[in-house]
C-alpha cells in the first residue's frame, strides 16, 4: 500500500480520520496507522505486481474526484443556482472555471427533493475525497455544463443539428441530463473497484458506488414514470457509440418492460474503465485528453480516453 500510495504519512492519517468518522473499518485503520516499515512489509507481496502495472490508489481517487466535481457543479447549480464553494475546488493542477449552470424551475415537489438529496450527496463526495487525498487532491478542472450538453443532445438527436439543449430549462431536461451522468458514475466506480488495493479506500469507493446507484435509480424511475423512454434510449445509444464496440449501455425500457436497473443475465451491472469514461465525458470515440464536459481535460494522472 505504501508503494502504491501517492499520499505522504500525514495525508494517510488525514484520510483515516475521515474514514473512521464514517465507520469505514477499524481493522483497516489500525493496519494503515502502523509504522511505515511494518505496513510496507505486510502489503508488499500482495501489491507489488499491481504497483508496477496499474495506477496508484491516489490516482484512481483523483480520477473519481474529477467526476465528482462535474456532478457536484451540475447539481449545485440545478438546486441552488450556484456552484461549489471556492474552498472545495483548489488543489494540484490547473483550476478551471465553470461554464453554464443555473437553477432549475422545479414544478414537482418530489423531483425537487430528489435533486436536493443528490446535490447534498455529491457535495459530500467532493469533500470526502478531498479529505482522503489531502495535499495530493487535484483542483477542479475547467467544466462546461452548457455547450457540452448541446453537443451531447445533438449527437443523440434529441435536438436538431442547429438547436440548443438547456439542461436547466425544465424538469424533463434536467432529468435527461442527470441520466447522462448517473449511469456513467455507477459504471466508473464499479470499473475502478478492482484497481484499488487499499481495503479502506475500497470500502469508501464501495459506499460511493452504492450512493451513485441509488441516484441513478431515482433518475431512471422518474424518467420511466414520465414515459420518456424513447428520449432516454437516444442518450443510451449515444453513450454506446462513444465508449467502444460492446453494446452494454441500456435505456429504461427493455423488451417492452421497465428496465430501471441495467444489468446482464446474471443481474450484474457492467463496468467502464477510466479511459472509456473519458470517451463519454470528452464526447469522442477517439483517443483524446480533453473535450466535451472538460474542455481542458481532467486533472491528475488518468486523463486520456481509451
Amino acid at each position: 500500500m505504501i508503494t502504491r500510495s501517492t499520499e505522504n504519512r500525514h495525508d494517510r492519517r488525514r484520510f483515516l480520520t475521515s474514514a473512521g468518522a464514517l465507520g469505514l473499518g477499524v481493522v483497516g485503520a489500525k493496519f494503515l496507522m502502523a509504522s511505515p516499515a511494518s505496513a510496507a512489509e505486510a502489503g508488499r507481496s500482495a501489491t507489488a505486481a499491481a504497483a508496477e502495472s496499474g495506477p496508484s490508489d491516489g490516482a484512481i481517487l483523483n480520477f473519481a474526484l474529477n467526476l465528482e466535481y462535474l456532478e457536484g457543479e451540475f447539481y449545485s447549480y440545478a438546486v441552488h443556482g450556484h456552484g461549489l464553494a471556492d474552498n472545495l475546488t483548489h488543489g494540484k493542477g490547473t483550476r478551471g472555471d465553470v461554464t453554464g449552470g443555473r437553477q432549475v424551475p422545479f414544478k414537482t415537489p418530489r423531483i425537487r427533493q430528489y435533486a436536493q438529496e443528490i446535490a447534498g450527496d455529491e457535495l459530500g463526495h467532493v469533500g470526502f475525497l478531498r479529505t482522503a487525498l489531502g495535499s495530493t487532491a487535484v483542483s477542479r478542472p475547467a467544466i462546461d455544463i452548457r455547450n457540452s450538453f448541446t453537443a451531447a443532445a445533438r449527437a443523440a438527436k434529441l435536438v436538431g443539428p442547429h438547436d440548443t439543449f438547456d439542461p436547466y430549462a425544465n424538469e424533463n431536461n434536467f432529468l435527461l441530463a442527470a441520466f447522462l451522468f448517473e449511469d456513467v458514475g455507477v459504471t466508473a466506480f464499479k470499473g475502478a473497484a478492482p484497481l484499488i488495493t487499499n481495503k479502506t479506500y475500497l470500502e469508501a469507493a464501495g459506499g460511493m458506488l452504492a450512493a451513485e446507484a441509488y441516484h441513478a435509480s431515482m433518475i431512471r424511475t422518474s424518467l420511466f414514470e414520465r414515459d420518456m423512454a424513447p428520449l432516454v434510449e437516444k442518450l443510451s445509444n449515444a453513450r454506446n457509440s462513444l465508449d467502444g464496440a460492446v453494446d452494454d449501455d441500456q435505456g429504461i425500457v427493455r423488451n417492452g418492460t421497465a428496465n430501471i436497473v441495467p444489468t446482464d443475465a446474471n443481474g450484474v451491472v457492467f463496468s467502464r474503465s477510466p479511459g472509456e469514461i473519458l470517451n463519454i465525458v470528452y464526447l469522442t470515440p477517439d483517443k483524446a485528453d480533453k473535450g466535451g464536459f472538460y474542455p481542458a481535460g481532467v486533472n491528475g494522472e488518468l486523463r486520456t480516453s481509451a
